[in-house]
Formats: C-alpha cells, sequence, structure tokens
C-alpha cells in the first residue's frame, strides 16, 4: 500500500468513532412557545425562562426554546403553530386559548401545555381538568367559577354601584360564556350591565370610550 492511500485510511478510521458519536448524541429538546399576547422579552415570558433555569435546565443548553409571537395578530397563529410542529418541537406552550385551539388544530401528537387559558373544559381543549385526554394538559385560571365572584367583589367594594362596563370580543367563544356568568350574577346585585365589542386592539380605545356614556338600561347582544 502506498503512503499516501495508507494515511488516507487512517484518516477515514479515525472519523468513524467522531461520525458514531455525532449520531448517536442526543439532541437538546426543542420548546416551542406559542406567543398571542406577549413578546418574548416581556415579564411572563421571561417568568418562564427563570422557571427552567431554577429548575436546573439551561436554556440554550440542555433545552432549546422556539419562540413564536403573533403580537396580537389571532390570524397568525395558525401559520405560527404550524411553523413548530414543520420544526418537530417536543413541545408546545401557550399563553393563551387562542394559541391553544390554534396548536391543537395543528397537531394531536406534539404534547400542548397551556399556560393562561381561562376556561380549557368549555373552550373545548380538553375532556374535563381531572382527565384531560389527548395531547393538551396545563393550568386553568378557573374563570368560569370567578367571573360572578369577581362582580361581587366590585360591588362589596362600591355598594352604590349601578352600572358595571364589560369588554368583549364576540368572536371569542369564551367572551361568550363570561357575559352569561355576568347576566346570571348581575341581577342579585342590583348591577346593570353596558357591553362593549373590539375584536382587535386597534378597537379597544373607541369600545371602552363608549362605556362611560352607555345609559343603563335592556342590554342585548
Amino acid at each position: 500500500m502506498r503512503r499516501r492511500d495508507f494515511i488516507a485510511l487512517l484518516g477515514g478510521a479515525a472519523a468513524w468513532p467522531l461520525a458514531a458519536w455525532a449520531q448517536q448524541a442526543p439532541l437538546s429538546p426543542h420548546i416551542g412557545v406559542l406567543l398571542n399576547a406577549f413578546s418574548p422579552g416581556e415579564q411572563a415570558p421571561q417568568a418562564f425562562l427563570q422557571g427552567l433555569r431554577d429548575a436546573g435546565y439551561s436554556v440554550g443548553g440542555d433545552v432549546v426554546i422556539e419562540w413564536r409571537a403573533a403580537h396580537g395578530d389571532r390570524s397568525r397563529l395558525p401559520e405560527l403553530a404550524a411553523d413548530l410542529v414543520q420544526r418537530k418541537v417536543d413541545v408546545i406552550v401557550v399563553d393563551s386559548t387562542p394559541g391553544a385551539e390554534a396548536a391543537k388544530n395543528t397537531t394531536s401528537a406534539i404534547p400542548i401545555v397551556l399556560a393562561l387559558v381561562a376556561d380549557p373544559v368549555g373552550s373545548g381543549l380538553v375532556a374535563s381538568l381531572p382527565r384531560p385526554g389527548g395531547n393538551v394538559t396545563g393550568l386553568s385560571m378557573m374563570t368560569p367559577d370567578l367571573t360572578g365572584k369577581r362582580l361581587q367583589l366590585l360591588k362589596e367594594a362600591i355598594p352604590s354601584l349601578p352600572r358595571v362596563g364589560v369588554l368583549r370580543n364576540p368572536d371569542f367563544a369564551f367572551h361568550i360564556q363570561v357575559v352569561k356568568d355576568l347576566r346570571a350574577a348581575a341581577p342579585s346585585l342590583s348591577i346593570e350591565l353596558s357591553f362593549a365589542d373590539a375584536r382587535t386592539p386597534e378597537e379597544f380605545g373607541p369600545a371602552l370610550s363608549v362605556v362611560p356614556s352607555t345609559r343603563p338600561g335592556p342590554v342585548r347582544d
């Protein structure tokens, strides 16, 4: 064997263990974070990162974060969820009901963890709280149980309170349930409800400006 061939063979042999190790080395888990209302640099997402660190994980080392943010534009959530699925993340963390719905509609295999979801059962994300089933789990804010209580606390703080303005998104299924809960609680507290609709952040200001001028009276959807 010529010396040049021998050197080439030796170099190839030396590379075999390295190549085998590279194929067997485990990849760091990838966590997809799908944000609707937040940006990655805000307090809540950063608290999530700190929670990982407190649990002993090295972000960027032990785990890799794939951020996707809609910045309040719910129409972008399905596209962002699909991108995370295409990147084959190991789990998807969501900060909202619309984000959870987009993720669930995109994948039935990747686990989805709810961080700030008001009513996962009423929204159809899980079958029940003790037995969610499927690939969705996480935390519930238990808002259906608290809606009437919040109205009661307002009345206790301001006993003469005659009317409460409610900002809602009529296209958001959960808000429909909240309205029903408020309607059920309001009569016993002698409170009139005034509703203002807003579907996008740009509509918040005009909607809120209408509420104070709304006179008490029958409320229609």
